[in-house]
């Protein structure tokens, strides 16, 4: 579904962001196991206009990007997917995806920022971690037997107490499954299937519009 809401109602608010170049059922695993296990009220998917840290070959356009996760998340009314990076314009920065989401769910919501156990090791590079970090929570979902050493020593780093950093970051194990944005992009342009690499919409969309080719 589209977010377009403004109140105050105290909620459990996933974030989980990306350039969804494009959108697969990894993605929706990964947000469908935060939405059960941290008993979220919704999950909201927020495509990337011009990611500052992600510069990828064969980007598509973000309004494909856009409705190609719109299509994907259809089906699950906990799902909702945000414009608020693709009509910004210039750089989009977390930071101010996150202050954004804050005043429109209000101080009393709590946020949990979804990513990668790997995109979350890079979070010292981002602008204004700490502001971040005061703003949110993080779930970093992992696959099974992921080597946590260097997200215990980013806990380190970044708070005062093991307590203040269990109750920001919290790891959450998914099911491995194959599947990258980047596989689907090479398989599309090598003329290969991508049948069940992501939702069957989202294929029909990429070989309507031509896309990755």
């Amino acid at each position: 579904m589209i977010l377009n809401r403004n109140n105050n109602d105290p909620k459990k608010i996933g974030i989980m962001g990306g350039t969804f170049n494009p959108i697969h059922h990894g993605h929706l695993v990964t947000a469908q196991e935060a939405l059960v296990q941290f008993g979220l009220d919704e999950v909201i998917f927020i495509p990337a206009g011009d990611p500052p840290h992600k510069i990828e070959d064969l980007l598509a356009h973000a309004e494909d990007r856009y409705l190609m996760t719109v299509i994907a998340t259809s089906s699950n009314s906990s799902f909702f997917v945000s414009r608020i990076e693709i009509d910004r314009k210039g750089k989009s920065y977390t930071i101010d995806t996150v202050k954004e989401l804050r005043k429109i769910y209000g101080s009393g919501s709590d946020l949990y920022f979804i990513t990668g156990a790997d995109a979350i090791l890079e979070i010292l590079s981002w602008k204004k971690t700490s502001e971040i970090v005061s703003l949110t929570k993080f779930i970093a979902a992992t696959r099974p037997d992921y080597d946590l050493s260097k997200i215990t020593e980013l806990k380190t780093t970044l708070f005062n107490s093991e307590d203040e950093a269990n109750q920001k970051i919290f790891i959450m194990e998914i099911p491995a499954l194959a599947i990258s944005s980047t596989n689907i992009r090479q398989r599309i342009k090598d003329g290969r299937s991508i049948n069940y690499l992501a939702p069957e919409g989202v294929n029909n969309y990429i070989l309507k519009h031509g896309l990755y080719k």
